[in-house]
This record gives C-alpha cells, structure tokens and sequence, in this order.
C-alpha cells in the first residue's frame, strides 16, 4: 500500500482527509510544516498533500524538503488563499498539482492517482536505465563509474571504482546480486555502503521492485520494531490506523538496514524469525504475513566480536553473514582520490552554478596523502567547501588547510621490534576514540558536521561522547 503524507494545521481538515485516503492509502498527519519534516526525515512517503498557510513555516518548506530526498515523494499544495503566484511557486519547487480549499475530495483522490503513476513511471524508467548501465559495465569490465543512478554524467550516487581494491568490491557485489543471499556490508563509516547496497539491488532481478533503506541507528529503538515489521490498529497508543512495515514495503524488491549493530535485542529475535520463516507478524496482529523480500545490511562494527560478546545474537550474525563485502577506507585506495575529486568538483559546480575547481599536482599529492577519517563523506564535503568558499578556481598546496599540509598519522597498531612481545590491539573503543577524536578536529570542534563525516547520527555521536568526554 503506498504511503501518504497529510500536513494541515487546521484539525478538521486534516482528520477528514486522513478518514477519506485511508481506505486506499497508508497514510500519516502532521499539524505544522517542522513536525511533517521530522516525519520525512524518519520514513519514506509516496505523496505529499500539505496546505500551503500553516501557523509557522509554509507548504512550500514542506515541498523543498520532500523534493530534496532521494524519494522525491509526489506533493500537492492545497490551499484557501489560491492564486497564480502562488500556484506557480507550488510547481516551480516540485509540486505535482494545485488544489484550492474546500477540498473537492474526487478531484483531490483523481489528482493524487495521477500524481502517484505518473512518480511510479519516472522511478521505473530510472531503474531500467540504471539496470542497462549495470549491466553494460559489468558485461564490458568497465568499472571507473559503476551506476548507482540513471543518467551519463556523475551524481551523488554514482561509484568511482579505478583502483583494484575497489574493482573487486565492484566485481563482487554484481556477482552476488544475481543471488538471493543475504549480504553483509562492512566498512567504516562513509565508505559508500549504501551505494553499494543500491548496486547490488540495481544490478538484480529485483531491479525493478522497491528498494527500501532503513538507517536503523536514526530511529529508536522503542520505534524501530514497528517501523520494520509495522502494526495493526489500536496495537497501541496512538494507534489510529494500520500501518505496514519496511519490509512488508519492501515486498519483490531489497531491503537495506543500515548499522545493523544499533538493533535491540527484541528486533533482533524478529529478524531472526523473519530471516528463518521469510514471514512476519504486525505488533498487535496475528496474521504471519509472507513477504519475498532480499536483505542487505551494512555495518562499521565489529558484528562478530558482538556476537561472540553476547551483545549481538551469534545464530542472527550468521543468518545475516552469508556473503561478506568488505568496503576499504579510502586511505587504502588513493587511486581513486583524483578522479573522485573531480566528480565531485565538477557536481557541485553545476549544483552552485560556478565554476569547478582544479588542484595542482602538489596539492592532489597532499590529499592523496591525507588519511580521510571520513572518508568520501569528508572529501565529498571538502569538495563542496572547496566549490562554495574557495576564491580561486585553482587550489594548490597553499590554500590547503594545515590538516591536509601536515596530517597526523592514522592510528595503527605498532609493529614491535624482533624479540619484544607484541603489544596487544587497540580495543574497539580506543579505535573509536581515534576516529571521533580526528573527526572533531576535521570538524573544528563542530560535532553536528563531525558526526556528518562519521556518517553517524548527532544523536549516537552524542551518546558514544558522553561516558567518556574527559578523555577525548
């Protein structure tokens, strides 16, 4: 069932037309624009219908922020103040159609239909394009741009794979996509795991289904078990509606969860189950829902050590690992680092309407050096800054900052000498400590954009600081 977004700040308007969609839709209500864009933040819809004057912020922050995500979820503006400008606004920013208030219900449902085939067209054409570029690359064994989007030039989405590390990753994730084996992504934070997730699905006979990530660490944990496995009505407080889950969303296609560490232990015991039966059961139901669904997980932890720690279920770490692919930090394929500058370079021009940026031999020498804690988030973000900020078009050694002139080596276990006991490995904490420790200072003390680079939450950061913040 596709899923709904319903924003009004008027109550009875926005409860009609909950009542009215519900028969034909899954569908959610927000009274003001900041509650719809937690709500967008924290799952994905299909439609939009926001009014356009709302106490606080307008429809159109709501449509900017719907447009801009990766679902680009069809949106509607409805409104009691209808006009031309305001009509044409709508649709300059993404709105698919323009309803005036009251609301003609037949009309809204007619609109919204239109609205919703017309997005499952463009996302469909977009696959079969991104399948045929998969597929073209991996017939020819050209691997420079592995397509994680449609289209010829570079997005954000696109994989640059010239060094041979990343060629193997490459190579394995379309040999395995074919399969239906459960897949597990490992790798640091920023690696591009869930590119590779989106490959493996691009590059399957599942192609053409939904692929379906879920960023497990950005959802609690009291929320997370209905969020996958959804709920019947009155399972609860709040409860008004039936809801399917993420994986029931899922169904014929892949679904991803991302940081697959950060999962209770009660989910943990239902994946088993699902992972064992390949059904599920809503909270409050009693149905076993039957569900084709192939998963892909990704994770920066050490899955392994948990299990064998007692803090990750063993029998659910080996269901999950069947097919590991081990991504590289990018410090370990500095091949790429060029080309991946120059992507990005040239992206965030056109982005920014300027002109790309171009590093002399020196400075692409230095930043080929760098260790990049956060890896292609990091450079990504750097080639933005760099794009945005810089007021030369060409950067050498001296417009780098002293991070990138003079960086601190990487943290590595020492090689001890011959004869002398080796000492013992860094805990996984002391690891961690290492990574948030360059993080912050990368980030000049900024823990929002330090947890961007670690490709973490500013939530987990904040927590994973806050028993040891003497220390680092």
């Amino acid at each position: 069932m596709q899923s709904v977004l319903i924003v009004d700040d008027e109550k009875n308007t926005r409860d009609g037309l909950v009542a009215v969609l519900s028969d034909d839709y899954d569908v959610l209500a927000a009274s003001n624009a900041d509650e719809a864009v937690r709500l967008l933040d924290a799952e994905e819809f299909d439609a939009v219908v926001t009014d356009f004057r709302m106490a606080g912020k307008s429809g159109l922050s709501v449509i900017d922020k719907a447009i801009s995500l990766p679902s680009k979820p069809a949106c509607i503006m409805l409104t009691a103040y209808g006009n031309v400008e305001t009509a044409v606004e709508a649709m300059k920013r993404g709105a698919a159609d323009f309803l005036s208030k009251p609301v003609d219900v037949d009309r809204l449902e007619k609109v919204l239909a239109e609205a919703l085939k017309k997005r499952e067209e463009r996302r469909l054409e977009e696959k079969r394009a991104l399948a045929e570029r998969v597929e073209s690359a991996r017939k020819a064994k050209k691997h420079a741009a592995a397509a994680a989007v449609a289209g010829g030039h570079f997005e954000l989405g696109d994989i640059i794979a010239n060094s041979p590390k990343m060629r193997e990753v490459v190579d394995r994730a379309t040999q395995v996509a074919h399969s239906k084996a459960t897949v597990t992504l490992t790798g640091e934070t920023g690696t591009g795991k869930e590119l590779i997730a989106n490959l493996i699905h691009a590059s399957s006979p599942r192609a053409d289904k939904p692929f379906v990530p879920v960023h497990c660490a950005a959802i609690p944990s009291n929320l997370l078990e209905s969020e996958l496995f959804g709920y019947e009505k009155g399972a609860f407080t709040g409860a008004v509606n039936r809801r399917i889950g993420r994986f029931e969303a899922a169904d014929g296609g892949t679904i991803f969860l991302d940081e697959i560490g950060e999962i209770d232990a009660a989910t943990q015991v239902k994946l088993l189950r699902f992972l064992e039966t390949k059904t599920l059961e809503r909270i409050g139901g009693n149905e076993s829902i039957r569900v084709d669904v192939r998963i892909v997980c990704a994770t920066n932890r050490d899955l392994k050590g948990l299990a064998e720690s007692g803090e990750f279920r063993a029998d659910l770490y080996y269901r999950l690992n069947v097919v590991e692919i081990k991504i590289p930090p990018l410090r370990e394929h500095p091949q790429d680092i060029p080309s991946l500058l120059e992507a990005y370079s040239d992206y965030f021009a056109k982005e920014n309407s300027a002109a790309p940026v171009k590093f002399s031999a020196a400075a692409l020498d230095a930043l080929k050096k760098y260790p990049w804690p956060g890896n292609i988030r990091e450079l990504r973000n750097f080639c933005e800054n760099a794009v945005v900020m810089s007021p030369s078009r060409e950067i050498g050694i001296a417009e780098l900052d002293d991070r990138f002139k003079n960086p601190a080596p990487f943290p590595a276990a020492p090689k001890p000498p011959s004869g002398v006991p080796e000492l013992p490995m860094p805990t996984r904490r002391e690891s961690e400590d290492a990574l948030i420790k360059r993080a912050l200072e990368a980030a000049g003390g900024n823990k929002s954009k330090a947890a961007e680079i670690l490709g973490i939450s500013r939530r987990t950061l904040y927590r994973k600081l806050s028993p040891r913040s003497g220390d680092i």
